[in-house]
């Protein structure tokens, strides 16, 4: 029977706290953002680093 290592669990744990506040990009969301910046790759980019730079000085990555 396989079994996960202690890292492995914690991976998974931290996945599954992202995934229920809303910290993993769906297919959908990503077309959603595109298309509100008309697929300008500048300022998709410029919106997701700003997003995480919000993210960042919250703590919550």
């Amino acid at each position: 029977m396989p079994t996960i290592t202690k890292k492995e669990l914690e991976e998974y744990r931290q996945m599954c706290y992202d995934k229920n506040n809303g910290r993993i990009l769906t297919p959908d969301g990503l077309r959603l953002i595109c298309d509100a910046y008309k697929n300008d790759p500048e300022a998709i980019g410029k919106h997701m680093l700003e997003t995480l730079a919000r993210i960042q000085n919250k703590g919550g990555c």
